[in-house]
C-alpha cells in the first residue's frame, strides 16, 4: 500500500475498499461501495493497489510446500520471514475447515504484513498458459468469467460494446457488465428496464479520460474492458433489456436480456 495521501479520508465508507478487493462483501454492500467508488479517486487508487489479493492468497495456500523458508523470505522481511511463512501455513489450514468469508478475512492479515511484495507477485505471475495478470482480476471480472447467461450488443452510432451476464438470486438479479470502446470522461449507469416499463439502476461508475476497452490504445489500462456488477429487484424473466446511460441522459448501448 502506498504512503499517506494528501487529503486522505478518515474512517467511513472508504474503509470498505479492502473488503471489496478481497470479494467478501455481499451483493448489496458491493453495489453500495461501487456507487461510492465512481466518485472517489482515493478509493480507486487503493483498489488498484489491492487488486488480485483474493485469488493470489488462494494460490499461495495451494502451493506445494507452502510455508517453506523460501516462500517466507520472498514474501516479507518485516517483521520476519518466519511470520509470513506461518501466516501462509495458516491460510492453507483454514481453507480446509472454514467458510470462504473467514478465509479471506485471514488473507487480509497476510496482505497487511506482506502487502508490497505480495502485490508485485500477483501482478507478475500468470497461469501455466502464460497469460500473465490473470491472478489480478477483480471480483466483477471473476464473476463474469464463470457466469453462463450472457448477451452482447454494439451500438451502431456510439460504437460502444457491452456484454451483460446475469444470474438469478433470491432477491432478484445479479448482473455483471463488460464494457468496451468507451472514452471518458463520463459518468455512467447500467439500467435494467423491465417488461412493465419500470427502470432500475443496477450500478454506476466513472470513465476516466483514457477510457476502457479501446483496442488501439497506447496503455494497457485503456485497452482493458471495464467490469462492474450490481443488482436489480427484477427477476431475470422480468427484464426486457439493459441500457448503459450517461448521467446526462445519453444512451451508449442497449443489450437485450
Amino acid at each position: 500500500m502506498s504512503g499517506p495521501m494528501m487529503g486522505s479520508p478518515g474512517p467511513s465508507e472508504h474503509e470498505t475498499v479492502g473488503a471489496y478487493a478481497l470479494g467478501i462483501l455481499d451483493d448489496a454492500e458491493a453495489t453500495a461501495f461501487e456507487a461510492h467508488l465512481a466518485t472517489c479517486e482515493w478509493c480507486a487508487q487503493q483498489l488498484d493497489e489491492l487488486a488480485g489479493m483474493e485469488p493470489m492468497l488462494a494460490a499461495l495456500a495451494d502451493l506445494p510446500g507452502s510455508g517453506t523458508p523460501a516462500i517466507g523470505e520472498s514474501l516479507s522481511a518485516k517483521p520476519s520471514p518466519r511470520l509470513a511463512e506461518k501466516l501462509v501455513d495458516e491460510v492453507a489450514e483454514k481453507r480446509k475447515v472454514r467458510s470462504r468469508r473467514n478465509f479471506f478475512a485471514l488473507a487480509a492479515s497476510v496482505a497487511l504484513i506482506a502487502g508490497g511484495p505480495l502485490a508485485v507477485w500477483a501482478a507478475t505471475s500468470g497461469d501455466d498458459s502464460g497469460n500473465g495478470g490473470n491472478m489480478a482480476m477483480g471480483p466483477a471480472q471473476a464473476a463474469f468469467n464463470v457466469m453462463t447467461d450472457k448477451t452482447s450488443a454494439t451500438d451502431p452510432s456510439t460504437h460502444v460494446s457491452a456484454t451483460v451476464a446475469i444470474e438469478k438470486k433470491d432477491w432478484g438479479t445479479h448482473a455483471v457488465l463488460q464494457l468496451k470502446n468507451v472514452k471518458g470522461p463520463l459518468k455512467c449507469s447500467l439500467i435494467a428496464v423491465g417488461k412493465n416499463g419500470e427502470r432500475e439502476t443496477v450500478t454506476s461508475w466513472a470513465v476516466p479520460n483514457w477510457g476502457y476497452g479501446i483496442a488501439n490504445a497506447k496503455t494497457e489500462e485503456a485497452r482493458n474492458p471495464l467490469y462492474v456488477h450490481g443488482g436489480a429487484a427484477f427477476t431475470p424473466n422480468e427484464i426486457d433489456h439493459f441500457e448503459v446511460m450517461t448521467f446526462n441522459g445519453k444512451k451508449l448501448v442497449q443489450v437485450d436480456a
